[in-house]
């Protein structure tokens, strides 16, 4: 592992489980075992830092959420329960704090750098849907942006009430969203 992954592991971990203004450099430094000159080396400020965090993150999600969607044996309606299920997995864990984005922002929303990541990722998740929407040859735009809303719904239900089953009635609530897109499309959309 490159001494950046390893800096850039040991900061999103922290940042993650404790928050960002909670970890401070001298913190990763000591998790990291790292000098400071090194890790100022690979990255300039605590800002490039979290941004390189979350851009990490936000790769990390998509590939994931891309993997559903590339199931080749997966029709559309099952990529939206798969991709909720799979949130369920996530969410179903002790060290679930919901949407790191959210969190970034709450904590470090006067930086345009990670506002700016944050809005790149939900725009990106809404394009998920708003793809697996085209696929079943429905109309997209109305629908993905629910869609998109009930997972980010869903992401801040459990990181305040801690019930991960939340993330299942949010999935009901998309395959009901998915379905009415359909008989409201007045064509058959590939289910």
């Amino acid at each position: 592992m490159k001494i950046s992954d390893h800096i850039l592991t040991t900061a999103g971990t922290l940042f993650y489980r404790e928050g960002i203004r909670a970890v401070g450099i001298d913190r990763i430094i000591d998790e990291a075992d790292v000098a400071k000159a090194t890790l100022y080396r690979h990255f300039p400020s605590k800002d490039h830092l979290v941004a390189a965090y979350l851009t990490e993150r936000h790769e990390r999600v998509l590939l994931q959420l891309r993997e559903v969607i590339s199931t080749a044996t997966l029709q559309p309606r099952d990529q939206i329960a798969m991709i909720f299920e799979r949130l369920f997995e996530k969410a179903d864990s002790p060290e679930f704090r919901g949407c790191a984005f959210a969190l970034a922002v709450a904590e470090h929303g006067d930086s345009e750098r990670v506002v700016t990541i944050a809005r790149e990722h939900k725009n990106a998740v809404r394009e998920i849907f708003r793809s697996v929407m085209s696929a079943a040859r429905c109309p997209t735009e109305q629908a993905a942006a629910h869609l998109s809303l009930l997972y980010e719904g869903a992401l801040a239900t459990v990181a305040v009430g801690r019930d991960p089953r939340s993330v299942l009635i949010a999935r009901d609530c998309a395959l009901s969203v998915f379905d009415m897109a359909t008989i409201a499309s007045g064509v058959a959309c590939d289910a």
